[in-house]
Formats: C-alpha cells, sequence, structure tokens
C-alpha cells in the first residue's frame, strides 16, 4: 500500500473500538440525521460477518423484529458510529454465520464464551 494512502488514512482509524467477533451479541448506536435534527439510534444483534482491514473494516450485525430478519452493514470506522457495545461474547466455530438466515427461534441460539479474568 502507497504510505501516503495509509498515513491519510490513519488518522480516520478509531482506536477506542472493542474487539469484535463473530457471534457477539453487540449493540451499535448510529447517528441518524432527519431534516435538521440529530439523533441516536440503536441497532442490537448479532455479528454474522466481519470483513475487510483497516479504514475499510465493516461488520454485518443481524436481528429478527416482528418475525422477519434485518442484516445491517456497518463500517466500524465511521463517523456516523457513536459507539460499539458488546452485549455477549458468543462461542462460534466458524467465522461467516451465515447458517443463521434459515434458522428461527431457538435453533439461532448462540452459546456464549467463557472467559477467565
Amino acid at each position: 500500500m502507497n504510505p501516503v494512502i495509509k498515513e491519510l488514512e490513519d488518522g480516520f482509524l478509531k482506536n477506542d473500538l472493542p474487539q469484535i467477533n463473530p457471534g457477539d451479541t453487540v449493540k451499535v448506536l448510529v447517528r441518524i440525521k432527519e431534516g435538521n435534527k440529530e439523533r441516536t439510534q440503536a441497532f442490537e444483534g448479532v455479528v454474522i460477518k466481519k470483513r475487510g482491514s483497516g479504514i475499510n473494516k465493516t461488520i454485518t450485525v443481524r436481528k429478527v423484529f416482528q418475525g422477519i430478519g434485518v442484516e445491517r452493514v456497518f463500517p466500524i470506522n465511521s463517523p456516523r458510529i457513536e459507539q460499539i457495545k458488546i452485549q455477549r461474547s458468543g462461542q462460534v466455530r466458524r467465522a461467516k454465520l451465515y447458517y443463521l438466515r434459515e434458522r428461527t427461534g431457538k435453533a439461532t441460539r448462540i452459546k456464549e464464551k467463557i472467559t477467565t479474568k
């Protein structure tokens, strides 16, 4: 990568982000602009995919709302992302959790990762 581009991108990287992994249940606080007002909206769900690196890093979060699966892709270094909170860590055995799309109800449960401190 060109060192000039790398130096420019480093200025936009966030360094206060938690370690996010697929299977984690996260709450993403997003700034939404409506007209001339701005508010914060929370989107809570399971991380089913991580991709990219550096400034292009994104996570895909899935939740079920009124019986319909909703997925949203968040660029984690975006200035629109106010905060990302990890609600619980999931123990999964693969990097992409696309199999959750076909499942409903109790079949979508993910085992919680127990960490010893």
